[in-house]
């Protein structure tokens, strides 16, 4: 599987998260402040192989706007993980 760095970054107001995945397994896509706490969660399922985006809108779970600053995205595929960072600048 491959997690493409996100675009545009730096971003305002959103951004889109690209990846893609060369079998069907469990993919989990999620969002993390630079303290490690989980902001947003925005893929947690069964998909199959493929190219997919997603767009995070720079909320976190409750629908509240985060602030600006360096975030950390986390996609883990079939117990594989792979990181990236992006920059939410308001």
């Amino acid at each position: 599987f491959e997690l493409l760095q996100n675009y545009p970054n730096p971003f305002n107001p959103s951004t889109t998260i690209r990846y893609m995945i060369n079998r069907p397994g469990l993919v989990q896509l999620t969002i993390f402040d630079v303290d490690g706490e989980l902001v947003r969660t925005l893929v947690k399922k069964r998909q199959h192989r493929g190219v997919y985006e997603v767009v995070w809108d720079a909320k976190n779970d409750m629908g509240i706007n985060v602030s600006t600053g360096l975030y950390i995205y986390r996609m883990s595929f079939n117990k594989k993980v792979v990181i990236k960072k992006m920059l939410l600048i308001r």
